[in-house]
């Protein structure tokens, strides 16, 4: 095994990353739409239908009595008004601008690197490593939706390995397959494989790591096709 990082096949395709950030910028900018014009047309109306109102504010009607104010300001008496309903429906855009900004933020930043026997996973937000050499090991899957697949029940299951720090219980979980491949380039599986059995004793609790290590060993040798 190798002391260089290497790293693994996880990530998107330039195509694919541009395809991704433009969606989540539409997203985003949508949802910024919903915050900002709604605010920006209640201005506008005010100032195209409000009353004319010839006081600015109270501090230019302050001598006169309180019954000859004009209805706004009575209404704002010192304190400010309510949030208008404008303010309610800016609010709704919120949830799209931060569903933008993710989804920008998953496919940038989302990798996968191997370090000796240390794997470190990125994600939208933040970055995880686990020691593969000591951690439990178990297979998974996760499920992935093709995008040329149109149907209901489009998706496919990807195999994965799931790592587990066993102290802190830290978890970092390695899709099996790149985007776009098959699987990971066998180089890769291989890596994987020895990194997970590097000083790990063959029974005990550490017999399904090795287990797992020989089907990533079976796999690189037999790569799925398509």
């Amino acid at each position: 095994m190798t002391n260089q990082e290497l790293r693994l096949s996880v990530g998107a395709s330039p195509g694919q990353r541009t395809m991704a950030v433009l969606v989540g910028v539409f997203i985003a900018a949508v949802g910024a739409a919903f915050v900002v014009l709604p605010l920006i047309a209640a201005g506008l109306l005010d100032r195209l239908a409000g009353p004319g109102d010839p006081f600015a504010s109270y501090e230019e009607a302050r001598d006169l009595p309180p019954g000859m104010l004009p209805p706004a300001l009575q209404d704002s008496g010192g304190g400010g008004g309510e949030a208008g309903p404008s303010v309610f429906i800016g609010l709704c855009g919120l949830p799209f601008v931060l569903l933008g900004i993710y989804l920008v933020l998953r496919v940038l930043r989302t990798a996968a690197s191997l370090d000796g026997s240390r794997a470190r996973v990125r994600g939208a937000i933040g970055t995880r490593s686990v020691d593969l050499a000591t951690a439990r090991i178990d297979a998974g899957a996760v499920s992935y939706r093709d995008e040329r697949d149109d149907s209901p029940a489009g998706g496919q299951r990807v195999p994965t390995i799931i790592a587990t720090d066993r102290e802190s219980g830290r978890r970092v979980t390695i899709p099996l397959r790149g985007m776009g491949l098959g699987s990971l380039p066998p180089s890769e599986l291989r890596a994987l494989a020895d990194a997970i059995t590097t000083g790990r004793p063959v029974d005990g609790r550490d017999g399904d790591a090795h287990a797992v290590a020989n089907q990533l060993r079976r796999l690189a040798e037999h790569p799925p096709v398509g």
